[in-house]
């Protein structure tokens, strides 16, 4: 029997003062790295925190390693990590107090806890502020602190949210390499990012959401047969595609919020 997909989001809906999220089907497949990419307000973020738990959908469904999310999300959340566009950390806490803390809040062996906070620390290369409290750290490095918490319990699918926001070169290249050893250890990884280049270079799939739906989804090689531009770049794909739907503002022009 075939493992099941890491993500399977049916008919989700979700409503704000408008439709935020509009009948959103999605799957992404155990194991591989997937960017959802979308003009602003088209939805990504709305959706992720629909399937992180941070939010509840108004109808739809949604299944995470084959658990139901809505109906039991405790066995969703146990496998899947959030990281969100803003560094969310402890300022009292020194980033290793704060992933023993997480570490805990998952009911990770204090021993394994330590082992691992070491090794994310020293990954991340923030072992030299492993010690200072984390309201004096960075933006950068509190977005890798937030980032080594959500990796501290080994999740099985790690969503994030414009990870790269805030980070300087050498610290997105880090980021983005850590990112890439969790996929070939196994590990499903859903990224919203406005930089598309990085998806580009990075996903293996790729879903274009516009007014809360999915309109497009696969390889580049795939959304370039769909968009009828054999050669183009993600950028002039990723417009090329959109355009058909709402008027949008390119993506390179800021983070979205939602």
């Amino acid at each position: 029997m075939a493992p099941p997909d890491a993500l399977q989001i049916r008919d989700l809906h979700k409503r704000f003062d408008r439709p935020a999220v509009a009948g959103l089907d999605m799957r992404v497949m155990a194991g591989e790295f997937y960017a959802l990419l979308g003009p602003n307000g088209a939805g990504k973020t709305t959706s992720l925190k629909m399937v992180a738990g941070l939010l509840k959908p108004d109808r739809g469904s949604i299944a995470v390693f084959g658990h139901d999310a809505l109906a039991d999300p405790a066995a969703a959340k146990r496998i899947t990590a959030w990281v969100p566009d803003e560094p969310m950390v402890y300022d009292r806490l020194t980033p290793l107090e704060y992933l023993e803390f997480v570490a805990g809040l998952w009911d990770v062996d204090a021993h394994l806890a330590a082992r691992r906070a070491g090794e994310l620390l020293e990954w991340l290369r923030l072992a030299p502020h492993a010690n200072e409290r984390c309201e004096g750290l960075s933006r950068g490095m509190r977005q890798k602190v937030a980032l080594a918490g959500a990796l501290v319990h080994e999740p099985q699918l790690i969503i994030l949210d414009e990870p790269l926001t805030g980070l300087d070169a050498a610290s997105a290249r880090l980021v983005k390499s850590v990112l890439k050893e969790r996929v070939a250890r196994g590990a499903t990884v859903i990224m919203t990012t406005h930089i598309l280049e990085v998806a580009e270079r990075m996903a293996e799939r790729i879903g274009v959401i516009a007014a809360g739906r999915l309109v497009a989804e696969g390889t580049l090689a795939e959304l370039r047969r769909l968009a009828g531009n054999g050669d183009g770049t993600l950028e002039e794909v990723f417009l090329d595609i959109v355009a058909e739907g709402e008027p949008t503002a390119s993506p390179l022009a800021g983070a979205s919020a939602a």
